[in-house]
């Protein structure tokens, strides 16, 4: 659930430079924006990861 949580730090954080891009269009924003998608995309496969390995220690 840890990571579950950074998950959702980590998207709370991106919400400013996602505005900042789309409604203003601020270019740096966006670079911002790709990397912390990156970071979300990685931390969102960990967490996959780790629920496939709980769901098959249970069979």
């Amino acid at each position: 659930m840890n990571k579950f949580n950074e998950l959702k730090d980590l998207i709370a954080k991106t919400e400013q430079d996602a505005a900042s891009f789309y409604e203003k269009g601020n270019k740096t924003a966006g670079t911002r924006l790709r990397n912390a998608m990156q970071q979300i995309k990685a931390s969102a496969a960990e967490i996959r990861k780790e629920v496939s390995e709980k769901k098959n220690e249970a069979k």
